[in-house]
């Protein structure tokens, strides 16, 4: 999925980006490449790439969202070092971008410095949530992020999950819906994503695209709760 110095993750609150953006930024620096993460999700949703700053911290991933008395801003408040990361062909940058009107937006206000031949924007679609019920929907999601956001959506990622509820049957779902959106939006299908738990019962002669098997790493705060009393903290918010 990461084939371009610069990867756009869009799509609206529940599609998973999130963790789809910390488990890419993970990978590739596992791998030993310099990698730099920003959160512009100004949506206030439960996710954010900014909970795990420990653990990116650890990886020696760079993260780029507002920190101190900020780390909860709603506004686009990193905006200029996102912009000097943009311009910075020595290191790799994965953007976790809002999918609303406000997300598109902030995306919109950096357009002029994204080097369109070398970013990748992928969009996320989870049709277990309200904002993309069916293909129609997401394809009108594709038009409005391009329109707004002012670059093109050049991938689709499959992500369809319950989180603990998911089911294989869910997945495969999600994926067939997915297939259909690429049709209408003459966009590529570039990944299904499924949970390690799952993985062992998907076949991957079912997909005609990668599948990504991907690791949970940032919960909602309820589930963070049970997680503290039962194992200890999943990570720590600096």
């Amino acid at each position: 999925m990461y084939r371009k110095r610069v990867t756009l993750l869009v799509g609206h609150f529940g599609s998973g980006k999130t963790e789809i953006a910390l488990n890419g930024a993970l990978e590739l620096a596992a791998g030993g490449v310099r990698v730099t993460l920003a959160d512009l999700d100004v949506v206030k949703p439960y996710f954010r790439s900014r909970s795990a700053r420990a653990i990116l911290s650890e990886a020696g991933i760079e993260l780029l969202a507002p920190i101190g008395a900020n780390v909860h801003a709603d506004l686009p408040i990193i905006v200029p070092q996102i912009r000097s990361h943009l311009r910075d062909p020595s290191r790799r940058l994965i953007m976790d971008v809002g999918g609303d009107e406000v997300g598109a937006r902030v995306l919109g206000s950096l357009s002029d410095v994204v080097p369109v031949d070398d970013t990748d924007c992928l969009l996320v679609l989870n049709f277990r949530r309200p904002s993309t019920p069916d293909p129609e929907q997401a394809l009108q999601m594709v038009r409005e992020i391009e329109a707004t956001g002012r670059v093109p959506v050049s991938g689709l990622i499959s992500n369809t999950h319950l989180m603990g509820e998911t089911t294989p049957a869910v997945v495969l779902d999600g994926y067939h819906q997915a297939v259909e959106t690429s049709r209408l939006a003459d966009v590529p299908l570039v990944a299904v994503t499924v949970t390690e738990d799952l993985a062992a019962d998907l076949r991957e002669e079912e997909f005609e695209c990668p599948v990504v098997t991907m690791r949970r790493i940032v919960m909602p705060p309820f589930a963070q709760s049970q997680q503290r009393r039962t194992t200890g903290p999943l990570f720590v918010d600096n």
